[in-house]
């Protein structure tokens, strides 16, 4: 679905170039879920940034097999929620639907039923300070799917969560995904969150960020507890752990 070619980043420091992200090649499959893990600093979310079109590459290409307005290609889930506070959880999710001029019933049917299948029914009136954590970052999930993207990019969306709450959250998107049938490139730190959610797990390594290994992840879906305690589960971390050092 998406075809990244030699796609690099380098940043002028002091007047000297430092090169956050090496030429980097990565072919995603139509429905696939990757995730990207690597040490601070490697160019994981620059790389992410660049696909989203939110910073320029300083060279390579990007493309995507089907072609859409830029404005659907990609949804982004940043690692803050970032919602309007004024706005209720129903209008965040309305609200890039509102900008593109859909009409106003159309918008409010489809962000009530994203607001559903981010378990969220009950809560669309609610403002932003009232929800917890793990609820805003429900409305940013169901506010990047509102208008159909074809490709979903999450930066850590769960990296400022708690333990347990991080867990349900990765039960859930597991079973947004699995409804929608996205196309996933997830960013994270968590060795066992990426082996958990993904198809795929790219490590890559520290700065100049460059792809190190790839792993197949063929777990079968649905997953839950019973994944976490299979050996091949800790195997595969114990591999990924060992790549990242």
């Amino acid at each position: 679905m998406i075809q990244i070619r030699g796609v690099h980043k380098e940043f002028a420091v002091d007047g000297a170039k430092v090169t956050a992200l090496s030429p980097t090649d990565l072919d995603v499959r139509r429905g696939e879920f990757v995730s990207i893990i690597g040490p601070s600093g490697c160019g994981k979310s620059t790389l992410l940034r660049i696909v989203a079109g939110l910073e320029t590459a300083s060279g390579g290409t990007i493309a995507m097999t089907e072609a859409r307005s830029p404005a659907q290609r990609v949804g982004f889930v940043f690692q803050e929620p970032v919602l309007l506070p004024w706005l209720t959880a129903l209008e965040n999710v309305r609200f890039p639907l509102d900008t593109a001029g859909v009409a106003r019933q159309e918008a409010e049917d489809v962000a009530s039923r994203l607001l559903r299948l981010v378990g969220l029914a009950g809560f669309e009136n609610a403002l932003p300070r009232t929800l917890s954590g793990g609820m805003r970052q429900r409305v940013s999930i169901a506010r990047a799917l509102s208008y159909d993207p074809l490709l979903l990019l999450m930066d850590e969306p769960f990296g400022a969560l708690d333990l347990i709450t991080r867990d349900r959250l990765n039960d859930e998107l597991l079973a947004i995904w699995s409804e929608t049938r996205k196309t996933v490139i997830f960013v994270t730190h968590s060795v066992e969150e990426a082996a958990y959610l993904s198809d795929r797990v790219i490590v890559m390594s520290p700065r100049p960020g460059a792809i190190r290994s790839i792993y197949e992840v063929d777990f079968p879906r649905p997953r839950g507890e019973a994944t976490k305690l299979d050996p091949a589960f800790h195997h595969l971390m114990a591999n990924l752990r060992r790549d990242l050092q």
